[in-house]
């Protein structure tokens, strides 16, 4: 499979939607394009996640993330702090892991 370099994900609340994503140890900057409407984005060498605001005002609930985090408590918790509830830490064959839901609704696999 090819990198996959950009993600785009359309929130209802951005706010709320960054502070669930910075949980996972993510750093946005406020950005704006030409005429576009002011959004996030989180940048690193070669992959860009930007949060932009819902046009609809609906979401996407139909949407599944994964991501990969180097202290799986210790995200597991911070995400209770801000308010979320994700599920219990499990064992799989692909290693320990948490499912949470983002404030939009989509499915979120954390893993260590």
């Amino acid at each position: 499979m090819n990198a996959l370099t950009l993600l785009v994900l359309r929130c209802v609340d951005i706010e709320r939607s960054r502070v669930f994503y910075e949980s996972l140890g993510m750093k946005f900057v406020k950005h704006s394009h030409g005429t576009g409407p002011e959004h996030y984005a989180c940048e690193d060498e070669g992959h860009v996640f930007e949060l932009y605001p819902s046009k609809t005002g609906t979401s996407d609930e139909m949407t599944a993330l994964g991501f990969r985090v180097d202290n799986l408590e210790q995200t597991r918790n911070l995400l209770i702090e801000n308010g979320d509830a994700p599920g219990a830490l499990k064992e799989t064959r692909w290693g320990r892991t948490f499912v949470v839901r983002d404030p939009d609704g989509r499915r979120v696999e954390i893993k260590a």
